[in-house]
């Protein structure tokens, strides 16, 4: 997939699969993934039960014994039917080259394709914009929540609740520059110490009422959804509330690996999680079925305040875990094109996977902290939750229906019968969710409507200028063949034109020889492409070819998981007969100045954008890594 950049002819690409993806520490991985992976779906029996039950009693403060019973077993079943079933023995399956990901997901299925249709890149791109609106309601409802433990403690905590939300939250986005090497060290056992008290907190109330266990039987599904038809719809949204954080198994899937990921869900997570989600069951029977805060009121005496620190301590990492997941996913997107280029700063000298990216960083705290003034209320939060999750699942769904049927070639009755089940489960929670628009659920949806307007607008408007710049270029081979027979003034050296399309002459060349009136005794007319798959080796990094001594053709290609890094490409060009030579070489880049034209099929509000998103991408220089005494740039000005 070739990149077209706005603000010079140069493209773009990006990282490796996290080095312990090959380590052979499996109990050291699955510790590690403990605390990345399932930080987000770990914190939430702090309020999914709670808000199911709520919703199940319209509102009110006590619970019927049909609606307990119905809840839980919702809750068992959600947990088995989407993580253990579609994401565990499924999508795990779909990597792409080991990496995981609604972008890596698309990129494979629409590889398939010779065509590279447009609806998998747009499957793809609203599975994205939508990840982020999970990303921003995430830290918000998680912290909230943890801290509003604080109010069975004591209620004249209430107060305080937001302001300390706040101050952990400012926290949190603030150290993001540091990397999260350090801080990893102390997830996995934070998360796993977390994941063993709340088990512990469950298993010691599941004998408050035995009959609890009943709960296993789907049958209490149907007679809840049978007997509450006018609440099921409702309860059915927060349910999923649950299995939040699904998704991060198969995002996270290049960081571990497959196998400690499941190992980690089967021995610890999932039953820690069952284990506690029927313990709550329990704890509400016994009392009547009052509501309350049944996660932090069943952990009475000494273990309160610790169960309330170590649930903020869970809740931040959880909130970690999707910023990170942030930062790679937008990594992936700038790779594919998908959106312009921004800064990328590497927090680790060794893993190129983790990244620290500002601009994204700084818009994800104001978002999330403008979320937690306006809503105040974990409760009132759970119903801007979920709808984007839902819309991440169904989208994943339909990317798998293309892998299972086009690259795993699996019979029709069968991809058929597995998606019908898996959509019809995702349409259910999606459409459950959708009725809470307007009582939280925009807010999560103008993000992703945002995302997606900004990602639509620079797919559209970067093949709208490639389009119009490659109308007015001359072919290559023609320049380069009337230069051959009658050259200007030689001069010493290598110069290096970087451009989008390698048929043409880049316009960073022709204003050279118009000006200056000189060619270089070599010249390189350089591309550079993405790949569809995360990793390209060094032996398929480079693509050489000599259109006469003067002019040679070279396209770079890198995987959409890598950094690019161009001067450290060309010096493989030496093993194939061009000794590279950064000292004698000169990078030549067309700056493109963009004015809105009146002539042109996108209207003047998308064309605006686009400009303002061209200005407001990274220097091409410092993305590709060229050392900047090397550089020299060429202003153009192109209308769009």
């Amino acid at each position: 997939m070739a990149h077209a950049t706005a603000g010079s002819e140069a493209e773009t690409p990006e990282r490796a699969v996290h080095p312990a993806a090959h380590s052979p520490n499996i109990k050291a991985l699955v510790l590690a993934a403990l605390g990345v992976v399932f930080g987000d779906i770990g914190t939430s029996p702090i309020y999914a039960f709670r808000e199911a039950l709520v919703a199940a009693s319209s509102g009110g403060n006590v619970a019927s014994r049909g609606d307990i019973l119905g809840v839980l077993s919702l809750i068992i079943w959600a947990l088995t039917i989407i993580v253990t079933v579609k994401y565990v023995l499924f999508v795990l399956r779909a990597d792409n080259r080991g990496e995981g990901g609604t972008l890596s997901l698309m990129a494979l299925a629409r590889g398939s394709y010779k065509s590279r249709p447009a609806v998998i890149l747009a499957l793809g791109m609203v599975g994205a914009a939508l990840f982020y609106g999970d990303a921003v309601i995430t830290p918000a409802i998680s912290v909230l929540s943890a801290v509003e433990g604080m109010n069975v403690v004591t209620p004249t905590f209430e107060p305080y609740v937001v302001p300390l939300t706040l101050v952990i939250l400012a926290v949190v986005f603030s150290v993001q520059r540091f990397g999260t090497q350090g801080v990893a060290l102390v997830f996995g056992p934070v998360t796993a110490v977390w994941f063993l008290a709340i088990g512990y907190s469950g298993l010691t109330h599941i004998f408050d009422d035995p009959e609890i266990l009943l709960a296993i039987n789907p049958v209490y599904i149907f007679q809840f959804l049978y007997n509450q038809p006018e609440v099921s719809f409702v309860t059915i949204g927060a349910i999923f509330l649950a299995v939040t954080g699904a998704e991060a198994l198969y995002a996270d899937l290049g960081h571990f690996g497959r196998r400690p990921i499941v190992i980690a869900w089967l021995a610890i997570v999932f039953p820690c999680l069952l284990i506690n989600y029927v313990g709550q069951g329990a704890f509400v029977l016994s009392h009547g079925g009052a509501v309350g805060h049944p996660f932090f009121e069943m952990n009475e005496g000494w273990m309160l305040v610790p169960m309330v620190v170590l649930a903020t301590a869970a809740t931040v990492i959880a909130s970690q875990a999707v910023i990170t997941g942030a930062f790679s996913l937008t990594r992936q997107a700038v790779q594919l094109n998908i959106l312009p280029r921004l800064q990328i700063l590497h927090t680790s000298e060794t893993q190129s996977g983790q990244i620290y990216m500002p601009r994204v960083n700084m818009l994800l705290a104001v978002v999330v902290m403008l979320l937690v003034v306006g809503f105040e209320d974990s409760s009132d939060l759970a119903a801007a939750y979920g709808i984007s999750v839902t819309g991440n699942m169904l989208m994943t769904t339909l990317l798998l229906f293309v892998v299972m049927k086009r690259i795993w070639k699996w019979p029709t009755a069968v991809t058929v019968g597995l998606v019908t089940v898996f959509g019809f489960i995702d349409i259910s929670f999606f459409s459950a969710n959708a009725v809470k628009v307007l009582e939280g659920g925009w807010a999560s949806l103008a993000v992703a409507f945002t995302i997606l307007l900004i990602m639509w607008t620079w797919v559209r408007g970067s093949r709208h200028l490639f389009e119009k710049t490659r109308r007015n270029e001359v072919p290559l081979d023609l320049i380069a063949g009337q230069l051959a027979k009658k050259p200007p003034q030689i001069v010493a050296g290598t110069a290096v034109f970087l451009t989008s399309d390698p048929q043409s002459a880049p316009t960073a060349m022709m204003h050279s020889l118009k000006h200056y009136k000189v060619l270089h005794e070599h010249n390189v007319v350089l591309s550079v492409v993405t790949a569809s798959e995360p990793i390209v080796p060094d032996s398929e990094r480079v693509k050489m070819e000599e259109i006469n001594p003067y002019f040679r053709r070279v396209t770079l290609t890198f995987g959409y998981m890598e950094q690019p890094n161009i001067p450290k490409a060309l010096a493989i060009c030496r093993k194939q007969g061009w000794k590279f030579d950064i000292m004698t070489t000169s990078f030549f880049l067309s700056r493109r100045s963009l004015k809105a034209s009146p002539n042109s099929n996108m209207p003047l509000w998308q064309r605006r954008m686009y400009i303002t998103l061209a200005r407001s991408a990274s220097d091409a220089t410092e993305y590709f890594q060229i050392p900047t005494g090397r550089v020299v740039e060429i202003g153009t000005q192109v209308g769009i």
